[in-house]
């Protein structure tokens, strides 16, 4: 028997016992629930890029790689349902590539970032008054 001890959505914990049986069963539904279907904020200003003109790249979308602002593959286990975007610029420059992954003309930069940290800031705010208050 295998026992899983987690915490409930409403701050108690939970202790599970399960047969073996099931084991691989549990441990592909915690798999699943860890995927998004959203893609993260890697970061919350830009990347500065110099870039080879004809040269492809792979624009991570999701926001998982650990090699920003360019795809190492995490989507396919983190958010399978979030390709990556791929692009080839004409000429060598440097770009700035998108880092919050909400722009509108992905991969290049738009200038949404300063909405996601007004967002952030006004979540930081309320969490202040919010703690103040109780």
């Amino acid at each position: 028997m295998n026992v899983i001890i987690g915490t409930m959505r409403n701050g108690t914990r939970a202790t599970l016992r399960q047969p073996r049986l099931f084991t691989a069963l549990a441990s592909s539904m915690m798999q699943c629930s860890t995927q998004t279907n959203k893609p993260v904020v890697a970061a919350k200003m830009p990347f500065r890029v110099k870039v080879t003109g004809g040269k492809r790249y792979v624009w991570c979308a999701c926001g998982h790689s650990k090699k920003q602002p360019f795809c190492d593959g995490a989507h396919r286990t983190k958010a399978p349902s979030i390709s990556p975007r791929l692009f080839t610029p004409e000429k060598d420059s440097t770009l700035m590539l998108c880092a919050c992954k909400q722009t509108k003309n992905a991969p290049y930069c738009d200038g949404t970032h300063f909405k996601v940290l007004f967002q952030d800031l006004v979540s930081s705010v309320k969490k202040v008054f919010k703690m103040n208050n109780v």
